[in-house]
């Protein structure tokens, strides 16, 4: 500390400065864990409460769920928590029973790639973490239930995970009945014949394990072999929405392939409908809704069967069918089930050289196209290469509607994951059909007439012609005809021939994929699955959950080179053989087996798919959420028809990957009657970032911010120029501030009035540190126009404020609750600081009443400085639980207003006149304005204009 600063503390040992900050801070934080301050009353249960606050209107509000991450927080971290805490803060002094708490999203790759890369336990180092974490989440004064919090990792959480887990295994979903249903429902359908097994034998004749593939097609959650994302990086395979747009992994950029492995799904393609149309009735960002809808993707088209000799039909889905007499070829992806089953031994007589790729046999062709295919991302095979590749597999298929043979390629443009994973090529067109044919030297037939001077031999044509506005031409066989009808039309009669049929039909697709929701890692919760000899899957009963995760000593993932392709993965659960294989009596009649347990563990997105419904009911375990409870937070209200929480704050990157699987866990718990709440989130709102500064020496290396010098324009690092460039903030940029720093030069308070004084929240802003004094002046103006520095005696008045402090002090209140209502707390702070400057520039006592209804105000921002100021200015109930102040409607319109008078539209008069005047008095006045007779010189109106009451226009007749 300097001298003058010490010199200035001895002068004003009561002036509010960093250390009695501290104080204050630690002390009412401490005051409100002990009187349980921010606890939520539920309407019954163990955490039922004051029937009087159960009965206000109800605010459930929550924050995204943080990983309780190594590093610890810094500074941009806690913006979206600040601003929840400032909301309820004003909810509660509203009229509102406020439900706000914070737990840990502590399972899955972020926990136990720094627990690999320290060499500590996952739940070790995890649970340190959270410790911190909370101290430092703790440190900001966050008005947080703390009887609900939890973390992910803890028994009495995940048992209801695994809970969830089996109710949506043990489900199919009735699409007569647009909901799931219970799977013993279906069973019951099986055995009684209402509905035929898939080869039409009974039920009864059927085996265990057959019984199990057949349910295993129904089933929400199943295991299937199927196409991957593997990441040998890794060591785990990735969901889609795990895999970045470069094809890498979202978590440690790694390469992505595809391969072909026995993994759990959940059928969230079921619900695409339901998540699509429900998206309507939400209070989310319309550009969230968008990704989501772009990712559900629906099309709507028809499903094309072309016949093939001595196999299965091929199945595609095409948006085009009015396009199908053009069909001159197909396209499988390199991995669909249908390849191995047409491949001949030999090449058909006559087949074109260059449709071999120069193999032998059209087996060594589509093998080595296979693994060369198997190497690239969807992003890589996707993208608009130069030079298309594929294979001719030797079959030819039927084309339905003329008849011709067309030869069946595979290529890597086409993927598994859309339609069928078949393509009719129409190349004439289509422009990716287009550029294959050419160089296959395949046959185009124009069916669209083009619009332009191209005429109609796709030879002489240099790209595809695609269009919706044109007419069909060269379409039609002996029993239909689409030419010369427009595309809407012949899209019409061409479906309905193909029912007519029995080689198509119109149909709906998605671009939604089944959610992979297997993990080859340990720090996860373990399935509740056990498999029996036969490999069928068993549900563990309910009696055995938790099925805890066993404590190993080798954790570590197996991870390998992270571009060889041609791995698998290798689970550390599978290592522990005394927990993988285990004699147990499922309760089934059967007595105890053997049996294996599922070594895989669920994605980290588990455990955030249905928090929100633990906060309700934190310490049940007999239910998953009491319905009273879930009902009275979450339940449906006028203007939330789908029910949800109130607010929901979070960043913007998890617009699909959180929202779509915690909305698909909802929808599902809904339909089976567990919870009233069909969405689980009403409103949304995406908060902004925090940047700062990224300061980089000649190499690229990132130097530490808080040590470059700025000279002249430019910054200095050890002497050495660096450049600088905005960015976000984080340890390994070496930009980082921890909000421990801001604490303890300024105190809490200032850092969550410069947090959210920095902008409108929504939008990303760089960090200052220069500026957060500014938020230390406001709070020790503030404290100085209520407490005296020398003595610590407060020092205001019980006299009654002059009208021109009313009116700033009602417009300050009108201001500041409509901002706060709004989440507009830049622009509340903004209107706080002025009602706080005009107090100071009046340079006397500030009037009792009007310091009591600043220090409400800025309750809810700086909460820590308002309850102390609260105390002493002699109440004994918390500050929290105050009403917010009503301004006073007089005092917020001006006194007077500036009223422009024109003649001929040149000003000839300004009037001061009351708001509320009317046109006709406004007008009266202004025509017997002097200035405006004089103007007028005696000539008569032809029309007087009012605006009231800021303008009059007279025209002169």
């Amino acid at each position: 500390m300097s001298e003058t600063n010490s010199a200035a503390e001895a002068a004003a040992p009561h002036r509010y400065a960093a250390a009695m900050a501290a104080d204050i801070e630690a002390r009412w934080q401490d005051f409100w864990d002990a009187e349980g301050t921010y606890e939520a009353p539920n309407p019954s249960g163990d955490l039922a409460g004051d029937p009087e606050l159960v009965a206000k209107p109800k605010k459930f509000i929550m924050d995204m769920f943080p990983y309780p991450s190594g590093a610890g927080l810094h500074v941009g971290h806690p913006l979206g928590y600040i601003a929840t805490d400032v909301f309820a803060r004003h909810q509660r002094m509203t009229g509102h029973n406020v439900l706000h708490t914070l737990g840990f999203d502590a399972f899955g790759l972020p926990a136990e790639q720094y627990a690999v890369q320290t060499g500590t336990h996952p739940r070790v180092s995890t649970e340190a973490n959270i410790e911190n974490m909370t101290a430092q989440l703790r440190r900001l004064g966050l008005g947080h239930d703390k009887r609900r919090s939890f973390a992910t990792i803890e028994p009495e959480y995940y048992k209801w995970t695994q809970w969830i887990f089996l109710q949506i295994f043990n489900s199919w979903y009735d699409p007569e009945a647009d909901r799931a249903r219970p799977i013993d429902e279906l069973v019951a359908q099986f055995e009684t014949g209402g509905r035929p097994t898939p080869d039409g034998r009974a039920w009864s004749a059927l085996s265990a394990v057959e019984r199990a593939d057949v349910l295993s097609e129904y089933r929400l959650a199943y295991a299937s072999d199927a196409p991957v994302n593997w990441a040998p990086g890794l060591g785990t395979v990735l969901a889609n929405e795990e895999v970045t747009a470069e094809g890498r992994s979202e978590r440690g950029n790694f390469p992505v392939f595809k391969a072909k492995l026995r993994q759990w799904n959940m059928r969230i393609t079921a619900y695409a409908d339901r998540l699509l149309k429900d998206l309507d009735g939400l209070d989310w960002p319309e550009a969230i809704k968008l990704q989501q809808r772009n990712w559900i993707g629906r099309s709507e088209g028809a499903r094309v069967d072309f016949p093939v000799d001595g196999a299965d039909a091929i199945t595609v889905f095409t948006t085009r069918q009015d396009t199908l007499f053009g069909a001159t070829y197909m396209v499988l992806a390199p991995e669909h089930d249908l390849v191995e089953g047409i491949v001949p031994a030999a090449w058909p007589e006559g087949t074109h050289p260059v449709w071999t790729g120069g193999h032998a046999t059209p087996a060594e062709a589509v093998a080595a196209y296979r693994k060369m295919a198997a190497a690239k991302s969807d992003v890589e095979r996707q993208a608009e290469a130069k030079d298309k590749t594929g294979v001719f597999t030797g079959a030819y298929a039927t084309n339905p509607v003329s008849g011709e043979k067309v030869p069946v390629f595979i290529a890597d443009y086409v993927l598994m994951g859309y339609g069928t994973g078949a393509i009719m090529a129409v190349p004439a067109h289509d422009a990716r059909d287009f550029a294959f044919a050419r160089a296959f030297e395949l046959p185009m037939r124009c069916v669209v007439a083009p619009s332009d001077d191209r005429g109609t031999d796709p030879s002489t044509w240099d790209d595809a012609f695609a269009s919706y506005d044109a007419k069909l031409v060269n379409s039609a066989n002996d029993e239909i005809s689409l030419d010369g009808l427009g595309v809407v039309d012949a899209k019409a009669r061409i479906t309905e021939w193909l029912k007519a049929h029995g080689v198509g039909e119109g149909t709906v697709n998605f671009r939604l994929r089944d959610w992979l929701f297997s993990r080859q890692r340990y720090w996860g919760e373990p399935f509740p699955i056990v498999y029996d000899e036969d490999g069928v899957a068993h549900a563990l009963p309910e009696s055995m959950l938790p099925l805890e995760l066993p404590e190993v000593d080798d954790y570590s993932p197996r991870t390998f080179d992270p571009d060889d392709a041609d791995t698998r993965p290798e689970t550390p659960l599978s290592r522990n053989t005394d927990w993988v294989d285990v004699t147990l009596d499922l309760g089934d009649g059967n007595g105890p087996k053997k049996y294996r347990r599922e070594t895989n563990t669920m994605p980290n997105w588990a455990g955030s798919c249905w928090y929100e419904l633990r906060y309700l009911d934190p310490s049940n375990d007999q239910k998953l959420v009491d319905p009273a409870i879930e009902q009275y937070w979450m339940g449906p209200r006028e203007g939330q028809p789908t029910g949800g929480v109130d607010l929901y704050i979070g960043g913007a990157e998890h617009a699909v990957l959180h929202l779509l699987y915690a909305r698909f866990w909802s929808k599902v718990l809904y339909d089976l009657g567990h919870i009233s709440s069909s969405e689980p989130f009403h409103k949304l709102y995406n908060q902004g970032m925090i940047q700062a500064y990224v300061y980089r020496d000649s190499r690229g290396i990132a130097v530490p911010a808080a040590e470059v010098e700025e000279r002249d324009g430019k910054f200095y690092y050890q002497g050495e120029k660096v450049s600088r460039v905005l960015g976000k903030m984080g340890k390994s940029l070496k930009n980082a501030v921890t909000p421990d720093e801001i604490c303890a030069e300024y105190g809490a308070d200032t850092l969550r009035l410069y947090e959210m004084a920095m902008g409108p929240l929504d939008v990303s802003r760089p960090w200052d540190t220069r500026a957060v004094v500014g938020q230390f002046r406001l709070l020790q103006r503030l404290w100085r126009n209520i407490v005296d520095e020398e003595t610590g005696g407060v020092t205001v008045v019980g006299t009654e404020p002059d009208e021109e402090t009313l009116r700033a002090l009602h417009k300050a209140i009108d201001g500041v609750g409509r901002d706060m209502a709004g989440m507009r707390f830049n622009t509340a702070i903004a209107k706080i600081t002025e009602l706080n400057n005009h107090l100071t520039k009046a340079g006397r006592p500030v009037p009792r009443s009007v310091a009591e209804a600043l220090v409400l105000l800025v309750a809810p921002l700086a909460p820590h400085i308002a309850e102390e100021l609260w105390r002493r200015l002699g109440h004994t109930e918390s500050v929290v639980h105050q009403d917010f102040p009503v301004a006073d409607p007089a005092y917020v319109v001006d006194e007077t207003v500036t009223c422009v008078v024109q003649v001929k539209g040149k000003v000839k008069a300004r009037l001061e006149i009351p708001p509320t005047i009317s046109d006709a008095d406004l007008e009266a006045r202004a025509l017997a304005d002097p200035a405006v007779v004089a103007a007028l010189g005696g000539a008569g109106i032809r029309k007087v204009i009012v605006r009231a009451p800021k303008l009059v226009n007279i025209v002169p007749a």
